[in-house]
């Protein structure tokens, strides 16, 4: 768990829970801060997060050999994201990559850093790697536009909603069209102890966590422990776009990922969705979402956007109605739901079954 930032002591601020404990929900105004977070006028604590570097000269091979993702020519300064998977394809530690030429580094959340370094530790074998988590020493630090005054910080762009090389897109909307496109995102790699007077040399107000997960949401950007479970793999997610590079050599849960994408469809799909305005209150995460009275899905993030109102990912099951009007319900309290499609019902299949061949006649057996 990452240590409480300092910033928690500004005024106004009201410290989040969940994946964000340890940093503030918001300053007092959380529309205002949104706002001047999507206009590239604030920047967002995410001393929340975890970092795990990997150094010596085997790490990008390495790091190669057991993710999803194609390291062996990244480029220092380079962003990438790779997942590391079960060997039933379910997504088990998901991170952002960013190299220097010395280190690879790591953003994870806060509460999978101790597992990921445990776990890359006991995989190092004879190989000449040294795997820390040092989210005690590192903050990060998110803004929609970068920061001219931190040029000398290390930085990791994130590359969504392009399609990575070797990746592929699930979604119905093309990307031009994306929604993510309206959140370029930019998180910096900053000293904890040099966290306040950065903050104060950028130049920016704050804004909570609440503001960046807003536009997370409305950008269409998947994040561990949200939007994944003990079951989801990357199709579902349409993190086959960012995350996965489908021509590289072998890895844990490579079977599962060619097999879904080549000859079957993701069992689940992620979907946003518009909620009833109406009401003064919102879902909780993990909320059920309802096609009549059947459950068909469960709410996985929500925010309040500046723009659109109440608004939500979910996971649903892939055979709903695309068109269908959905209904939240927390716990009684019940709230109408548009969806927006984001992983296509229809994905999967990228090459398909062969078909044409002529099947054996049946033969009737005689009692």
């Amino acid at each position: 768990m990452s240590p409480k930032s300092p910033l928690l002591a500004r005024a106004g601020a009201v410290e989040a829970g969940g994946l964000d404990s340890g940093t503030a929900a918001h300053y007092g105004d959380p529309l205002r801060e949104q706002r001047a977070l999507a206009r590239g006028e604030a920047i967002t604590d995410l001393s929340s997060r975890g970092v795990v570097t990997v150094s010596g000269p085997d790490r990008l091979s390495w790091l190669n050999t057991l993710s999803s993702q194609k390291l062996l020519s990244l480029a220092p300064g380079e962003s990438t994201e790779l997942l590391l998977l079960s060997v039933q394809g379910r997504i088990e530690h998901d991170a952002r990559v960013l190299d220097d030429g010395e280190r690879t580094w790591l953003i994870v959340e806060g509460t999978d850093a101790p597992a990921l370094a445990a776990w890359l530790t006991s995989m190092k074998f004879t190989l000449r790697v040294e795997v820390q988590d040092v989210t005690d020493d590192w903050a990060v630090a998110g803004s929609v536009a970068p920061v001219p005054a931190w040029a000398e910080y290390l930085v990791w762009t994130d590359p969504w909603p392009q399609v990575s090389p070797g990746g592929y897109s699930y979604a119905e909307t093309e990307t031009a069209d994306h929604p993510g496109l309206d959140r370029p995102w930019h998180e910096y790699l900053i000293l904890r102890s040099s966290l306040e007077q950065a903050v104060e040399a950028s130049g920016r107000a704050l804004a909570g966590a609440m503001a960046a997960e807003a536009l997370r949401i409305s950008a269409w950007r998947p994040r561990l422990g949200a939007e994944t479970d003990d079951k989801v793999i990357p199709h579902e997610l349409d993190l086959i776009r960012t995350a996965v590079h489908l021509d590289k050599g072998c890895y844990k849960g490579q079977e599962t990922i060619a097999r879904v994408h080549n000859l079957g469809r993701p069992p689940r799909r992620l979907v946003f969705l518009q909620l009833d305005g109406s009401q003064h209150t919102m879902p909780a995460a993990g909320s059920r979402i309802l096609f009549g009275e059947r459950e068909v899905g469960r709410v996985t993030s929500v925010a309040q956007h500046y723009e659109m109102g109440a608004v939500a990912l979910g996971l649903l099951k892939r055979s709903v109605d695309p068109t269908a009007e959905l209904v939240v319900d927390d716990d009684g309290e019940l709230y109408a739901a548009a969806q927006e499609l984001i992983v296509s019902p229809g994905a999967g299949q990228a090459v398909g079954r062969q078909t044409g061949f002529l099947r054996a006649p049946r033969v009737e057996r005689k009692n």
